[in-house]
């Protein structure tokens, strides 16, 4: 705190842009965490008891037990779409639908779509992170760079150039790379630790359209 307290002007705010990206990027992990961890673990329930039901219908019922999952999403935009081709064409579900209707294209857009847009949810500040990691360090060299140059205007007025004159303007200036690495070794950490894990759930996102759109073409066109 003394060397906190003794950094220059340009130095403390300096300190208190990495301390703001630090608290921020904080609160950011902790969001991410919860939100990636209900993800993942709703997913694995819902593929379970996806497999386990037979009809659409009775899993559309359901799907609010797995409200984190971003499979639900994908179910209920394809689930939906399908409803609609079928409406549209005057025939139940179950009925043969020649793929000329557009059926199975139409729900395979629907599926994109929904996957396009959870990717974007679950990506959601993961930037302000990959920024605090990159930048950082380089906004706590300049605080470094402004305080050593400080340190040797001091020590060309007072003519001195003795260890305790340099030492605690270098150790005040030095402060600043220290708090910057702080700030961004978490952050880095954090965001490879979040891509993986979403690299993962799109992974799962991908391979149940693929099922989704297997089970809907073999309804619709009887094969």
């Amino acid at each position: 705190m003394a060397l906190l307290t003794g950094t220059g002007l340009i130095v403390k705010i300096v300190l208190l842009v990495l301390i703001g990206f630090s608290v921020i990027s904080w609160a950011i992990i902790m969001f991410k965490l919860f939100q990636v961890h209900r993800a993942n673990s709703e997913s694995v329930r819902f593929m379970d008891f996806f497999w386990k039901s037979k009809r659409f219908d009775a899993i559309a019922s359901q799907v609010d037990r797995f409200a984190n999952s971003p499979l639900t999403v994908l179910f209920n935009e394809g689930y939906g779409e399908l409803k609609k081709v079928v409406e549209g064409a005057g025939a139940s579900e179950g009925s043969a639908l020649s793929t000329d209707l557009g059926g199975v294209e139409n729900v395979s857009r629907a599926l994109r779509r929904a996957t396009n847009s959870e990717i974007t949810r679950l990506e959601k500040y993961l930037t302000f992170l990959a920024t605090t990691g990159s930048t950082s360090p380089f906004i706590g060299l300049f605080g470094t760079v402004w305080g050593i140059m400080t340190a040797f205007e001091s020590i060309g007025r007072t003519g001195s150039a003795s260890l305790a004159v340099v030492a605690p303007g270098i150790a005040e200036a030095l402060i600043a790379t220290a708090i910057g690495l702080v700030a961004a070794i978490p952050a880095v950490m954090a965001y490879n630790h979040f891509q993986h894990k979403i690299r993962v759930l799109i992974n799962e996102m991908d391979s149940f359209s693929t099922e989704f759109l297997n089970i809907v073409q073999r309804n619709i066109t009887g094969k």
